[in-house]
């Protein structure tokens, strides 16, 4: 296989504000592997709370980019265990590289990787759109410029119900609140029966992501589900989780790409727990590997092309929050690089 990558800073529509700051660009590397004339992609942002940067990624990538190019490909699920080893201290990377992989299966094999898996596109539920933190004006004037079916609302933040409460009153439709790690138990058992009131469907990752204590009784007392985000990253935090949240967000970024992801999705059926599929910004590269595995989980947040104003590809689109796959083998993407913006 050839191996070739391409950085880049793909530059937000509004400045994007979490709990844990603001950015007005979203660095990604996006990787391409070449085998027998065909070429897969994949795609990795950095996210600075997980403290790997796209430089670490290249630097990691030259490093090991002779063995990466020489292995065997056979099938995704190899390779992934190839590089998991070659790659312990960098899942995003290994992330990239594993989508790739599977773009490459599903060309090879002439099947979206959705059909590869007996999924029907159907069953796939709609993505929301996620409002990141502003004042409560500015964050209904974001709802307003993108009619939505269901949002996705970022806080932490003094102020959350009087934002959840100016959504509201701007919006009839399902609201679903994500305060990334923000709140501390007090806050979150005082907010959530308001937030019930106000028809937000679930909480995301309300508590700091290692505060297992108090999310035990936050799961106990809590009259709306709550989904672990930083709280699980890896296959082996699926387990954690039971008797502390009601479902789980994968993200295929930090749990090391779409081969475990597969594994994540079958154990947390298994455990009673709800599923989502969440986006760390990607472009329609990531994105769409997401879309992917939408047909075999309850919710999905895969809006990553709509909060950019750049994008490197083309392929999946959004019907008023459903997703629309074109049908072409692999990820049914085409890497365009950075000379074509997203429309709409």
């Amino acid at each position: 296989m050839k191996c070739t990558y391409y950085p880049f800073d793909l530059k937000f529509r509004h400045p994007f504000t979490i709990s844990k700051g603001t950015k007005t660009h979203q660095p990604t590397l996006i990787v391409e592997l070449e085998h027998f004339g065909l070429k897969g992609y994949g795609e990795a942002p950095a996210i600075s709370y997980y403290h790997i940067t796209v430089e670490d990624m290249i630097r990691d990538l030259e490093a090991k980019k002779q063995m990466i190019e020489r292995f065997a490909f056979t099938e995704p699920e190899r390779y992934w265990h190839f590089l998991h080893h070659l790659l312990p201290k960098n899942p995003f990377l290994v992330c990239a590289l594993d989508m790739a992989a599977w773009d490459l299966w599903g060309k090879l094999s002439g099947k979206p990787l959705y059909k590869i898996w007996k999924g029907d596109p159907a069953n796939s539920p709609l993505t929301d759109f996620t409002i990141g933190i502003d004042t409560p004006e500015k964050m209904v004037a974001k709802l307003k410029e993108r009619p939505w079916p269901v949002y996705k609302v970022k806080v932490g933040t003094a102020d959350d119900l009087a934002i959840v409460k100016a959504l509201r009153d701007a919006t009839e439709v399902p609201l679903r609140v994500d305060a990334n790690a923000g709140w501390d138990l007090d806050t979150a058992l005082k907010l959530i029966p308001e937030l019930e009131a106000l028809g937000v469907e679930y909480v995301e990752q309300p508590l700091a992501k290692d505060n297992w204590e108090d999310m035990r009784i936050l799961y106990e007392r809590s009259s709306l589900p709550l989904y672990a985000d930083e709280s699980c990253v890896f296959e082996q935090d699926v387990e954690k989780c039971v008797g502390h949240f009601h479902g789980i967000n994968i993200k295929l970024t930090k749990c090391s790409g779409i081969t475990p992801a597969l594994r994540m999705i079958q154990d947390a059926r298994k455990k009673g727990l709800k599923i989502m599929t969440g986006c760390m910004n990607e472009s329609t590269v990531g994105s769409a590997a997401i879309a992917h595995l939408a047909p075999f989980i309850d919710h999905v947040d895969v809006d990553g092309p709509l909060l950019l104003e750049e994008d490197v590809a083309t392929g999946l689109e959004y019907d008023y929050g459903r997703l629309i796959y074109n049908n072409e083998p692999g990820l049914g993407i085409e890497y365009k690089g950075l000379f074509q913006v997203k429309s709409e």
